[in-house]
């Protein structure tokens, strides 16, 4: 009987060692976790700063007879062969609040300097999107005068998702803007002249 008594203690203090061997043994707490960047540091999207702007949205006019669709992507237009005097026109995609647009489709097309269209092919014909700051960059020619029209500049702008603005670019101080039913003071480039001419418009898209 003593001896079943014993091998009974025994057995106790083994599980009561067992258990506090158990219970000394403190659990790992998990560690919190940061939360993930929604994009990488370096292609963080920012927003771009307003530009001084009318806040009157640009006017639209007649598309005119020579556009065609399906132009090439292209910030150059110009090239070998092409007549007419280089030109650079810069400028901004802005809203009526005068905040750039990033990714606005502009689709410009042209004559040459002879006042010549590509009616076969799409030589200075050519759509780009606005950069990270809404701004585009085009290089093509001065366009030529041609019988009923002043120099101007054909452009299709549409912010993304939004309605397309179909309207020109004109030349200050050409003879014959006075005289084209279609010109429109509004749409005057700022244009500069020296080494090599360049101009400069920011068209402003109504939402409607």
């Amino acid at each position: 009987m003593e001896a079943m008594i014993r091998l009974l203690l025994a057995g106790y203090l083994v599980a009561a060692m067992t258990g506090c061997a158990g219970t000394g043994t403190s659990a790992a707490v998990p560690r919190a976790s940061s939360p993930l960047p929604t994009t990488s540091p370096s292609t963080q999207a920012s927003t771009p700063a307003p530009i001084a702007c009318s806040k009157v949205a640009t006017p639209g006019v007649t598309e005119g007879p020579y556009f065609k669709a399906g132009s090439p992507a292209a910030s150059t237009l110009t090239g070998p062969g092409v007549a007419g005097t280089s030109l650079l026109v810069t400028g901004h995609v802005l809203n009526l609040n005068c905040a750039p647009i990033v990714g606005a489709l502009l689709d410009f097309w042209q004559a040459d300097g002879n006042g010549q269209y590509d009616n076969n092919g799409y030589r200075l014909r050519g759509h780009q999107f606005t950069d990270s700051q809404g701004a585009y960059r085009l290089e093509t020619v001065i366009p030529g005068e041609y019988p009923g029209r002043t120099q101007h500049i054909h452009v299709k702008v549409q912010a993304p998702g939004g309605p397309v603005l179909t309207t020109q670019l004109f030349f200050p101080g050409s003879p014959r803007n006075s005289q084209d039913s279609i010109f429109n003071g509004a749409l005057l480039m700022q244009v500069s002249s020296g080494a090599s001419t360049t101009a400069n418009y920011d068209f402003i898209l109504s939402s409607e």
